[in-house]
């Protein structure tokens, strides 16, 4: 089963544990990225995550983020097709990056597209022809178990 991880859930460990959701969306991104590195689930990465992760000014969620990459299985060239298919999703609203981000993980023919970005999850979630199944890190689990 193919799992793309955007930004915010690979990041979700390294945030402040002030609410139950954050600890429990944490604990969930690194069950999923222990069922990576057993061979369970497999990573994705791709050069827009890599872009995102890499203006991060702060070091430490930088090195965290780019070493969970580190286990992915398959990587994601950034074209012309997904840059167009990109085009199309922000038409619902998507930022450009999420839109890159779901563009990426269609052509690599994601199962899952995993987020903590509630907005996102929302809008992905009215897009009609998607052609992969937008999910937060605990239905993500869920959907695993």
């Amino acid at each position: 089963m193919k799992i793309y991880l955007d930004n915010c859930s690979l990041q979700r460990p390294l945030d402040s544990k002030t609410q139950i959701r954050i600890i429990l969306e944490a604990e969930a991104v690194l069950s999923i990225l222990g069922w990576c590195e057993t061979g369970i689930l497999t990573l994705l990465a791709s050069d827009v995550l890599t872009f995102e992760i890499e203006r991060n000014p702060n070091l430490t969620r930088r090195e965290y983020a780019l070493e969970a990459l580190g286990q992915a299985q398959q990587w994601v060239t950034l074209t012309e097709p997904i840059e167009s298919r990109a085009r199309f999703l922000q038409t619902f609203g998507l930022h450009p990056l999420d839109a890159l981000h779901l563009a990426s993980a269609e052509v690599a023919e994601a199962d899952y597209f995993c987020t903590c970005d509630d907005k996102l999850l929302r809008r992905a979630r009215k897009i009609k022809d998607l052609k992969i199944k937008v999910v937060s890190p605990l239905e993500l689990i869920q959907e695993i178990e």
